[in-house]
């Protein structure tokens, strides 16, 4: 998998599935302080009634990703659990769970509101979780001066510490899916190294292969989709009218709003993916207003503490303290 999706060509209708709808479902993984600060936080829903009456109950795990491609909004980790026996007949039968770029936007989020929804046998027997990832940390990471944190890491840690916290709650997790970044094998030979008493398997398209896999991508995408609204609310208004759709640099909209709201020194805000070529080639371009050579930490000013010696060739004529201290006493004197 490439690093990004950033240059992916995307149809109209992939683009239409991209964007939030009129009335995304608000989850409570929706933590509005944090969005609007352009903070990276996790949410993890109670464990589930079904489960925590028998805490020895197996269960089965999915991780998916929602946002790996745009430039604006997080990118977000999904993560659902429930007793393996209704990992079939409860998501893909009773509520017909899917990749989540399948189903619509109103679908996506009414199966997430019927998740979060207390009388009903989704809340009842499925647990879940997501990781979100601000576009200000994603940047960050990706843009050290030094030791760049590249965004397969930063989606493989944020899966492993999702994981890692659910085991800690003390769910009977055996069995866990994964949508692989990168290589399926390599992928998955590290996570058992790190989970070794877990069946684990990484896969191409695990969303459309593992109900599991496709009620995580559906937390996953209505809590981007929430995210990235709560940001539009928020700043949209400052680049005039049109919003800034999906999110994806080949959406028009977002391109568009782009152009419009660059500060011509500070760029955007942190709803942004600076780190990524749509938004370097905006604040780079040869006819920029402004262009600003921001100095690397540690490359300004640095003195050795030679250079505050001169030496025997480098005396100047009249300095007081080199005819003072440390000339050669001559013959002459005695």
């Amino acid at each position: 998998m490439a690093e990004t999706m950033e240059d992916t060509v995307m149809t109209s209708a992939d683009i239409e599935a991209e964007t939030p709808p009129d009335a995304v479902f608000i989850a409570p993984s929706i933590h509005k302080p944090d969005v609007l600060a352009g903070r990276s936080y996790a949410h993890y829903s109670p464990i589930p009634s079904l489960i925590s009456a028998d805490m020895s109950t197996e269960c089965v795990l999915g991780v998916d990703e929602a946002g790996r491609g745009p430039v604006l909004g997080p990118m977000v980790y999904g993560l659902l659990y429930l007793p393996l026996p209704l990992h079939t007949s409860l998501l893909a039968t009773a509520h017909h769970f899917d990749d989540s770029k399948v189903l619509t936007p109103a679908v996506r989020s009414s199966l997430m509101r019927t998740l979060c929804t207390a009388s009903t046998d989704l809340h009842a027997s499925c647990g879940w979780a997501t990781k979100v990832m601000s576009a200000r940390d994603i940047a960050a990471g990706m843009l050290q001066p030094t030791s760049a944190y590249n965004l397969n890491a930063q989606a493989m840690d944020a899966t492993i510490e999702l994981i890692k916290n659910v085991l800690a709650q003390g769910v009977n997790v055996t069995q866990i899916y994964i949508d692989t970044i990168g290589s399926p094998v390599v992928y998955q030979r590290k996570l058992e190294r790190i989970f070794p008493t877990v069946q684990i398997t990484v896969a191409k398209k695990a969303d459309s292969l593992y109900p599991c896999v496709s009620a995580a991508s559906v937390c996953a995408k209505v809590t981007r989709d929430a995210a990235l609204e709560v940001c539009a609310e928020a700043v949209v208004g400052a680049g005039g009218e049109g919003g800034w759709g999906s999110g994806y640099p080949s959406d028009a909209r977002c391109s568009g709003w782009l152009k419009r709201s660059m500060d011509p020194v500070f760029g955007w805000g942190s709803e942004t993916r600076f780190s990524w070529g749509t938004a370097k080639e905006l604040l780079e371009a040869k006819g920029a207003p402004l262009k600003v050579e921001w100095p690397v930490e540690g490359e300004v000013d640095e003195m050795k503490m030679t250079d505050f010696f001169v030496g025997r060739d480098e005396e100047t004529e009249g300095d007081e303290l080199s005819g003072w201290y440390g000339r050669r006493v001559t013959e002459e004197v005695f």
